[in-house]
Parts: structure tokens; sequence; C-alpha cells
């Protein structure tokens, strides 16, 4: 059996090799001959997958280590027979303590001493969206959610759904849809003239979810205000070949690796690894635990003596510091536009290892119950 995956995926050996032959690949620029052998097919979000890549192949199997799919022409693949499978949810951890730690830089340049004093909209309450909550409403956020399709869809439930406006409204508006560009509440420039006219000064937009959610043509227009909102994009549209300008007017940005977690990147293996056992009748042997690597830092002490605030940030930024992903980013905008999207995706592909907060435990001595509560909000391990 030949599996064709993409060389960015991790633990290829380790998850696949006893079931067939791997054959890695760029997946930015794969094409139909690299793949018209193939049994099984592994991608990320960067390989669009649809007839005009497998038509006439032999390929049975399609993988991707992502939890969205608007690369894959899902309906297609189920016409043909072919067996798909994502990886919903796999890097939900990762996205939320992105956000958490830009909300933390965010608090600490305005000069909020309680960063829950802050109020936060997310917009779309899907597996990252429902992780992110769970998670700033424990540690005492003001939250709100929007998210129309689950609304419709829930209508009678306790869960209560903002508008959009509502969500706009909140010191923190951040942004996990996924991208669809037709039905009721299609989310392709969901966010355009209009929205971005009711953001001000005092607040931050975050999009670690699709880049094309948000116009840029409309982004760049506003902050060029003197009253814009600080903006931190992950994502962008027109990926690799994003927009220097753009990159040059917001406040914060880092090369689409919000969810790029080793355990995010690891848990999307396995799962698409679970998916492929169960479609060729094969036993799951492997989990994702048994190849995670002991983290290079271990632990971290607080005393009595620790300010709440400064303690949460501390332990927030030794696991991850988006400022070091903005100045990577930053400093790969120059050159010509085929040097940048080169650049782009490097930073992708040799992405320096980063653990999640699980990963980090926390030695505590006399500290509060209210301290020891917000580092068990943000999933580290705890020594008390």
């Amino acid at each position: 059996m030949l599996i064709v995956a993409d060389e960015n995926i991790p633990l290829l050996d380790s998850f696949f090799g006893d079931i067939g032959e791997i054959r890695r690949v760029t997946g930015r620029n794969l094409s139909r001959s690299q793949v018209e052998d193939a049994d099984v097919l592994l991608v990320r979000s960067v390989t669009q997958v649809g007839p005009e890549l497998l038509a006439g192949t032999q390929v049975r199997f399609v993988g991707t280590a992502t939890i969205g799919t608007d690369h894959v022409n899902v309906e297609w693949l189920k016409q043909q027979g072919i067996g798909f499978s994502a990886a919903p949810g796999c890097n939900a951890s990762s996205v939320a303590e992105y956000v958490l730690a830009v909300i933390s830089q965010f608090a600490e340049q305005r000069g909020t001493e309680d960063w829950s004093t802050l109020s936060v909209g997310i917009v779309g309450a899907g597996n990252v969206g429902s992780e992110l909550a769970r998670a700033l409403e424990r540690l005492d956020f003001d939250v709100v959610l929007c998210d129309p399709p689950r609304a419709e869809a829930e209508a009678g439930s306790e869960e209560v759904f903002v508008s959009l406006l509502e969500a706009l409204r909140c010191d923190v508006v951040t942004l996990h849809t996924p991208l669809t560009r037709t039905g009721n509440h299609a989310t392709y420039h969901m966010v355009s003239d209009h929205e971005l006219a009711e953001l001000g000064s005092e607040q931050l937009l975050i999009n670690a979810g699709r880049g094309e959610v948000i116009d840029s043509a409309a982004l760049m227009r506003r902050l060029e205000q003197g009253d814009a909102p600080l903006v931190a994009l992950d994502v962008w549209e027109q990926e690799p070949r994003i927009s220097p300008e753009l990159v040059g007017q917001v406040w914060l940005a880092t090369p689409h690796i919000a969810g790029y977690s080793l355990e995010g990147k690891v848990q999307g293996t396995e799962m698409v690894y679970q998916a492929l056992c169960r479609f060729l009748g094969l036993p799951v042997r492997k989990k994702a635990g048994q190849f995670l690597p002991e983290p290079a830092l271990s632990k971290i002490s607080f005393t009595s003596n620790a300010v709440e605030d400064e303690a949460i940030r501390l332990a927030l930024r030794a696991c991850y510091d988006p400022r070091r992903d903005d100045l990577r980013l930053r400093l790969a905008m120059k050159g010509n536009p085929d040097e940048r999207a080169e650049a782009f995706d490097r930073l992708r592909r040799d992405y320096p290892v980063r653990r999640e907060c699980s990963s980090l435990k926390i030695q505590l001595k006399g500290t509060s119950k209210s301290l020891q509560d917000s580092f068990r909000a943000m999933g580290f391990k705890l020594k008390i």
C-alpha cells in the first residue's frame, strides 16, 4: 500500500510506517502525477483536494490532519466512494491558548490589572470556540457567543447566542468560524467595512480561524483611520502570498500557527490514523501520548509572594509568547512576492516545538485558591 503524505504531518513513520510505504511530498504544490499510484492521501489545509487532483487515480482514502475541510471537496469524494476523515478539534486547546496569550498581551498593553474584567465576544462556537469559551468562563471572563447556525439548530436550548453586532461590542472579538461562501450564514468577508466601523481604538480583533472571513481591503482602510482597533491576525487572505502592507498595519501578525502546538499536531495525526485503521479494518494500536517527548521546560514554582496577574502572564508566556512569531513573520516580509510566499511557508514548515500548558507543572507554595483555580482553568498541572 502506498501512502502519499504531506511532509509536514508529524510522526508519519510512527503512526503509518507499518501500514504501508510512505512517500513524502510538499503539500502546497502537490500534483496529480505524485498521487496517481497512491492508495492513501494524507494532507493539510494547504492542499486542494478534488477531481482535479484525484480523478482517475487509485486513491481510496483521504485524510486531512486539520480541523477544517474547506480545502477538500468532500461531496465529490463521497460520490467516488473514497473514504475521508478530518481531525475536528485536534488543535482546539492550542488555538485557545494562542488567544489567551494574545489577550494577556493586550491586557498588559492597556494597563488592565485584572485581565478577566475584559469582555470577550467569540464568533464561531464550534470545537475551538467552545474550548476557548470554557477556558475564559473558568477564568471569570464575561463571554458572549455568536454562532447563527448553532442558534438556529439549537433554538430553545439553554445556550445563549448573540448577534454579530452584539459580539462586536466586546473589548475583545475573536473569530473562529469555518469558511463558507454560500447559504444564509456565509462567512466569506463576514467582517467588512460595516462591521469594522463598529470597532474602536480600545478594542482588539483576533482572527485565528480563516483568513477570508475578514475583507482585507476593508481592514486596510479601517487601520489607516485614527480610531482603528488593534488587530491580531494569524490567518490571512491569499496565503502564502499575504500582504506585507497588512502585516505592517496590524498590531500582531503570526503565520497561521495558532494551532501548531506539538500536542495539537500529533493529535491530528492520531485522529487520521484511527480513521484509516477503521477504513481498512485494522486494529488501532497507537496513541499520541506514547510519542510525545519530555518538554524542554517542565516546571515553574511560585511562592506566596506571587502577584496573580503577573504569575499567570509569566506561566502563559513560558509556554507560548506570540511576539516571537510576530517578529519572525515581519522579518520574512522582505524581497519579492515569491520570496515572501516561500518564507511564509518556511515559517510554518520549520516551526519550533511549542508545547501546551498541560505539559508544564506549576508548583505553588502558599498561593491563593484564586491563583490555583486560574492555573487549572488554563490546563496547567499543579503541585501544591
